[in-house]
């Protein structure tokens, strides 16, 4: 798939969303959860999600090869930084999935070595490593 980067997925974690479904809708979930065909309104909603990504997984594939997105989970180490910085480069990162910026990363490291930084899913850092790269962030 051109310049993607197929990162490690880490089986297990999951990120909490809220959605607002309106009565009639949530009736029928809960019907079908009520004859079996899903454990619970949980069970039901990942399935249509799943269902809907593979509709449409032609069309996602392309967008991550267009955006050259990492997919799956990204780590960024106060290490991985210190070695940008010594070479006088920054990273756009790109990530599609879970980034996390390594709790030992100051602020100051990162807006000195992070140029840019999209994440389509979540990110984890430090309150004040999200800060200091706030406007950098897309």
């Amino acid at each position: 798939m051109g310049d993607v980067h197929k990162l490690r997925e880490k089986a297990g974690e999951t990120e909490k969303i809220t959605i607002n479904v309106g009565h009639v809708d949530l009736g029928h979930v809960d019907l079908l959860v009520h004859e079996g065909f899903y454990s619970n309104r949980t069970d039901f909603i990942r399935t249509a999600i799943r269902n809907q990504l593979a509709t449409h997984s032609d069309a996602i594939k392309q967008s991550i090869v267009r955006n050259t997105l990492e997919l799956g989970l990204r780590t960024v180490t106060r290490e991985e930084l210190e070695e940008v910085r010594a070479a006088g480069r920054k990273l756009r990162l790109r990530v599609l999935g879970l980034a996390v910026i390594a709790p030992d990363v100051t602020p100051e490291l990162a807006r000195q070595t992070i140029e840019s930084l999209t994440v389509l899913g979540a990110l984890q850092a430090s309150p004040a490593v999200k800060a200091a790269l706030s406007d950098r962030m897309s």
